[in-house]
């Protein structure tokens, strides 16, 4: 049992008063309704404190894509910030649509879509995607956007996105709000000019976004890679012959 379980155990049915410190868990105090937590950290206490808020969509940053769909006559472009991976093996994503949006019946009648990266440059046609609709605008013309022709569904990739994923629609869940389109993921295609000498993508080229809260936003720098914390560091000798860690 973890000291926090114990701890709301132990002073459920009390009212607490100021901070009381534990002996057993010196780490550890707790205010009244638990609702903020002191770390003692060498003599000083660190408040840390959360804000109860509704039960509401608050998980971010997450992709700002827009996902072309339609054929190459008639297309139109939707900004999906609901949207991710649901499985490596087979590929699968999702993207999430209100049945009111004008690219919902398109996508459903097709069960065909491309989900394109956005990036810095993009931002702009990006946040205007998403708030004209495809009924009264044609967006490719609008934005000055290409359309590019891909290889195995109908509806046109965005010529100016670094990475776009063609998608088939296997299944529609309607969850309230949006419906989620399921889809299996037929090919990837990634800009060449981001492809580094071993064929890898290098991301920290093309500037991707990310939407938070109702803003977009660019990637930081890199701070890690997959496994990093777990990594063995390697033991080297120096000119004196005395092992050195890297």
């Amino acid at each position: 049992m973890s000291a926090l379980n114990l701890l709301m155990q132990l002073f459920k049915n009390m009212l607490i008063k100021g901070i009381i410190i534990l002996n057993k868990y010196k780490n550890l105090c707790i205010t009244h309704k638990f609702t903020i937590i002191f770390i003692i950290k060498k003599g000083r206490k660190v408040k840390m404190s959360k804000t109860l808020w509704k039960s509401g969509t608050f998980e971010y940053p997450i992709p700002a894509v827009m996902v072309s769909c339609g054929s190459m006559e008639k297309s139109n472009i939707i900004t999906v910030a609901w949207t991710g991976i649901v499985c490596t093996n087979p590929a699968k994503v999702y993207i999430s649509i209100r049945p009111e949006r004008y690219s919902y019946n398109i996508i459903k009648e097709t069960h065909e879509f491309v989900i394109n990266l956005t990036t810095e440059e993009l931002a702009f046609a990006t946040d205007w995607c998403g708030v004209k609709t495809g009924r009264n605008v044609d967006k490719f013309k609008a934005m000055k956007l290409t359309k590019q022709k891909a290889n195995f569904v109908k509806c046109p990739m965005i010529g100016e996105s670094p990475v776009s994923v063609e998608c088939k629609v296997t299944e529609i869940k309607e969850l309230g709000s949006h419906h989620m389109f399921i889809a299996d993921v037929l090919g990837i295609n990634a800009d060449d000019r981001y492809i580094d000498e071993n064929g890898a993508f290098d991301i920290s080229k093309c500037n991707l976004i990310a939407y938070a809260n109702g803003g977009y936003y660019s990637l930081g720098n890199k701070i890690g890679k997959f496994g990093f914390s777990v990594k063995k560091k390697k033991v080297v000798k120096d000119s004196s012959n005395k092992n050195r860690i890297h």
